[in-house]
């Protein structure tokens, strides 16, 4: 019989449902790291909320251990590559909470518009400063939705029931999807002039993190109100203090850090901030959905083998896995590729399997490329959800097969359709085993992905390769690999520069500055070496 401990506070019911399908359940909260780590060997699975700390060295004490649930999104305190390093699957319960969050920021527009926790203070004082607190109506303002996926989504109709004007601005959101929520999608900087209030709904990541700074303060409205209860450090703390004092901010509610616990802030005493801790999924109802949630994740998974909100595990059953696995690692390259060097909504996903692979159960592989393709701006998305979240977001996804492949064995393309442009990636194995992208919109490339690499769209005219060598070679930055493509002679070419280390921000600015370019991205590739 498998064996579950719960080492966090969970509703009693997730420990009902683990007995009722037949696994054997210990709750056993509040142990230390040590006491953790001594028993944990014991265990098939662990049931965690956001106390305990899942590290690598208590992953290594782990030797049963087939699955880590996280009842929540987050799982900032599970090491994930050591869980996948050692073959346990990660699950979390990425929607419990996204209705109970969107109510939080909604909850915190409110107080700012009346000045809710002030008043309160002073009336508690007895003071009674009734002309003090002048508020303004929500009614008839614009609302400004950064990030319109699940949570998103939901604070934007409420922000509609409360008779507001919601503009939305996300780059997967799609014009389709923006007119069923009734929203109007709007690029960043309208969002900035347009909005009364702020609210974001954002993964942090390297896009997003700072994505409210000095500069996007200064192209915002005076007396603009912001509301974050996403992620902390997508707003610079230090920038809106600022622009808090300078009064371009008329108020600010923060329910997220960039360092938690947050004991201590630079915006801890402002007579215009509202701060909460990070209590966006705090309710009964969110607490039990998720409890529940993922001890029926987890059991299914230690009783007949299903996979449900998988983090690190791709869908593939014990007879496909084999066949399948050199194109597990070539496909989340390809959709990694797609994904980063998207810029706008996406509309339509079509994956072509060509020669050997077109006979084989290609829907993991499928589920592989979207979860990789919608990452950069979705930190929920797992290869379980993406297709749901691609249907929720308006993008049609299809796949074709074909039998024959006219220049390779096998053959993986993937064509993403945004509002803007189509781009095309083509991928194949070598030798069976190593993947390899082939062809980038149109123009042969042969090359094997790096970990850090830049991918550049560039004018095909003299010079472009020394300049970048030597802005390159004067930073200390190794070539590992530089692979070039084009058509004709004075036409458009693509580059792929594979780097021994990532290219720091300065540097990066100096690449941008090359005449010849007109794209550059950064690219990383977690499965390339």
């Amino acid at each position: 019989m498998a064996k579950v401990l719960i080492s966090d506070k969970m509703n009693p019911l997730a420990a009902d449902i683990f007995r009722n399908k037949g696994v054997e359940v210990d709750v056993k909260t509040g142990l230390s790291p040590e006491e953790l780590k001594g028993i944990i060997g014991n265990y098939d699975g662990l049931a965690i909320r956001s106390s305990s700390k899942v590290t690598a060295d208590i992953i290594e004490s782990a030797k049963n251990l087939k699955v880590i649930g996280r009842a929540g999104i987050g799982v900032d305190n599970v090491d994930v590559p050591a869980a996948t390093n050692a073959g346990i699957i990660v699950m979390n319960t990425p929607f419990g909470n996204s209705i109970t969050t969107a109510e939080h920021a909604i909850a915190m527009m409110f107080a700012l518009a009346r000045q809710i926790p002030q008043a309160n203070e002073s009336t508690h004082a007895g003071k009674w400063e009734k002309s003090k607190f002048m508020g303004v109506e929500l009614t008839g303002k614009t609302l400004g939705v950064i990030g319109c996926g699940n949570i998103g989504s939901i604070a934007a109709t409420r922000g509609l029931g409360l008779k507001m004007n919601v503009i939305a601005y996300d780059p997967f959101l799609t014009e389709e999807r923006a007119v069923d929520l009734g929203v109007d999608k709007v690029e960043l900087d309208e969002l900035f002039a347009r909005a009364d209030f702020i609210t974001l709904h954002v993964p942090k990541n390297d896009k997003t993190k700072g994505l409210l700074n000095k500069d996007a303060f200064a192209k915002m409205k005076d007396g603009v109100r912001i509301v974050n209860c996403a992620r902390g450090g997508i707003v610079v703390e230090a920038d809106l203090r600022e622009a808090l004092d300078s009064g371009k901010v008329a108020g600010a509610a923060l329910d997220v850090f960039e360092t938690e616990p947050a004991t201590d802030n630079v915006l801890f005493g402002h007579p215009n901030v509202i701060c909460t801790p990070h209590l966006g999924a705090s309710t009964t109802e969110a607490q039990v959905n998720v409890a529940l949630q993922v001890a029926e994740q987890m059991a299914d998974f230690l009783v007949s083998g299903a996979i449900t909100n998988a983090l690190n595990m791709p869908s593939i059953s014990a007879e496909d896995a084999p066949r399948l696995k050199p194109y597990v690692a070539l496909a989340e390259q390809l959709g990694s590729f797609a994904g980063q060097i998207t810029e706008n909504a996406i509309t339509d996903v079509n994956i072509e399997y060509q020669g050997d692979v077109s006979a084989l159960n290609v829907k993991p592989l499928t589920q592989m490329i979207l979860a990789n393709l919608l990452r950069p701006l979705l930190d929920t998305v797992n290869m379980v959800n993406a297709p749901a979240l691609a249907k929720q977001r308006g993008i049609n996804v299809s796949e074709t097969r074909q039998e024959e492949c006219e220049d390779y064995h096998t053959a993986i393309t993937v064509t993403v359709q945004t509002e803007q442009r189509t781009r095309t990636l083509t991928g194949t194995l070598f030798a069976g085993t190593e993947p390899r992208i082939v062809e980038i919109e149109g123009l042969s490339i042969e090359a094997a992905l790096a970990k850090d690499m830049l991918f550049i769209r560039n004018e095909d005219k003299p010079g472009l390769i020394g300049a970048l060598g030597t802005i390159l070679g004067n930073a200390g930055q190794n070539i590992a690999d530089f692979r070039l493509g084009r058509k004709a002679a004075g036409q458009t070419a693509i580059c792929l520069v594979s780097l021994d280390a990532p290219v720091p921000d300065a540097l990066f600015a100096e690449v941008e500055k090359l005449p010849q370019i007109q794209q550059v991205r950064r690219l990383t590739f977690r499965s390339a070496v």
